[in-house]
């Protein structure tokens, strides 16, 4: 008996999920606007970090200026690593 309520219990919560999902994506084609902002609406030029090749978005990049140069860096610690190896 126990099982059966179970069951019924995520039967509920996954279709509960799944509604909210629906109306939220449903909401949001009619108003226009996305919750994705992590995403650019545009094409953006990446950059390729130099230590493990990762594209990174130049804007959200770990920057450290070299001179009058930028190199771009995914984390900070590609940033520490390209460090070392420049000493």
């Amino acid at each position: 008996m126990l099982v059966r309520y179970i069951l019924l219990f995520l039967l509920v919560a996954f279709l509960a999920r799944a509604i909210s999902r629906l109306f939220a994506g449903f909401m949001e084609g009619m108003t226009g606007t996305t919750r994705r902002t992590r995403v650019p609406e545009r094409g953006v030029a990446m950059v390729r970090d130099p230590v493990c090749g990762t594209f990174v978005v130049p804007d959200r990049a770990v920057l450290l200026m070299e001179g009058s140069d930028r190199v771009h860096f995914c984390s900070d610690n590609c940033r520490d690593k390209y460090r070392l190896r420049m000493k």
